[in-house]
């Protein structure tokens, strides 16, 4: 029983750190992304279509083309599997003293392209975050450049890094190459602008999807952390349950013994007081005290079955009959009451074992009360000593 105790107190304090844990650990809003969505995109395009891409990459000054206003616009869809499908329109001028075809121009001209692409989030290669998407695509697209209208093949590399749920930038590069063989030349494009995600559906990040395992686990572990404590205050139950019924049948059991015992000192008690009945009272004549040699057969018989029975106590109560005074009477059965001790006495019973009780006329056996015409015969019968059992 001990040790059932101390494991039901070891097992509900596991349980308590287990649930101070699990209230530390829960999914919040950062652990959730958006998984697919429409998305509508604002922003600047710049171009670079100097001819000499590779020497002249960052020369913004000379070879960079843009307009001091938005000048790209984009739609999207973007699905779970990673893969989103994007139409693009950009206007943009070809200043005059820009680089071009690696020429420079004399005459300002219009840049218009559209472009349809197919991008691929990256994240589902390296894992998720919330707020960094890094993307590839490629695509196809009609630009109208320099004067020269032509067919794209197009390869776009870029990034999103978002604000929140909604909101977020876009920068991108791309490198398109011109159908056919018309003069046109190839050129690079990049973009900024800011971007809004709309009708989205949400999921878990990775590390989410981490705290939902575990979050899983721990309330596997706290089922059965509490399936043990149930099964610990079940047994515990059981052995208080068994502790009981045994108590109960040891009380049955002890209760009976016990009524056997008393039982048995009744049968006991009954048989002794029946030995002492069937002996008889003793007997007094009128106005005495003394013994008769009828009634010392009686004591002499009583004696023997006190000795028989070395645990037997007696009271002895004395009575007289009605006539005469009742002081008299009480004088009278206190003498009697002493006679027949003191006879006992003389028989070998020691006083300790012997009570006395005189009652003069109050106990009568019969109607022979005061004012009653009574025979003698009658009357004797309450001349008497009697003899009550008090501990045998």
């Amino acid at each position: 029983m001990k040790n059932v105790k101390h494991y039901a107190l070891i097992t509900a304090l596991f349980l308590s750190v287990a649930m101070f844990a699990q209230e530390d650990l829960k999914l919040t809003a950062k652990d959730s992304i958006v998984q697919s969505s429409w998305m509508f995109g604002l922003g600047y395009n710049f171009v670079d279509d100097s001819g000499d891409v590779t020497d002249g990459l960052l020369k913004f000054k000379d070879e960079w083309n843009s307009t001091p206003y938005p000048n790209r616009i984009s739609i999207g869809r973007y699905f779970k599997s990673g893969i989103g499908v994007e139409a693009i329109a950009t206007y943009n001028k070809y200043k005059e003293g820009k680089l071009v075809d690696a020429a420079l121009v004399t005459q300002e001209s219009d840049y218009l392209g559209f472009d349809a692409r197919v991008t691929y989030d990256l994240n589902k290669l390296i894992g998720q975050t919330a707020w960094f998407d890094p993307y590839v695509g490629g695509g196809l697209g009609y630009t109208d450049a320099n004067n020269v209208g032509r067919g794209t093949y197009n390869a776009v590399v870029g990034f999103r890094t978002w604000f929140s749920d909604r909101v977020g930038l876009d920068f991108s590069s791309s490198g398109k190459w011109a159908m056919g063989n018309n003069g046109a030349t190839n050129h690079l494009q990049h973009a900024v602008g800011v971007v809004y995600q709309f009708a989205t559906e949400k999921g878990l990040s990775k590390k989410g999807e981490e705290k939902l395992a575990l979050l899983q686990e721990q309330e596997k572990e706290k089922q059965r952390v509490n399936d043990s404590i149930a099964n610990v205050n079940r047994i515990k139950e059981e052995v208080l349950l068994a502790e009981r019924l045994a108590q109960e049948k040891e009380k049955a059991r002890l209760a009976s013994v016990e009524k056997e015992r008393i039982d048995a000192e009744n049968q006991r008690k009954k048989s002794i007081e029946d030995k002492i009945n069937n002996l008889g009272y003793v007997y007094f004549n009128l106005n005495s005290s003394y013994i008769t040699k009828k009634s010392s057969k009686v004591l002499v018989s009583l004696a023997e079955l006190i000795e028989e029975t070395p645990s037997l106590k007696l009271m002895i109560t004395s009575h007289t009959d009605s006539r005469g005074s009742s002081k008299y009477n009480s004088w009278l059965s206190e003498k009697r009451v002493e006679r027949t001790k003191d006879f006992l006495i003389k028989q070998g019973v020691s006083s300790e074992k012997l009570r006395v009780k005189a009652y003069g006329e109050e106990r009568l056996l019969n109607e022979c009360a005061d004012g009653i015409y009574c025979p003698e015969s009658k009357h004797k019968v309450n001349r008497r000593s009697e003899f009550i059992v008090l501990e045998f």
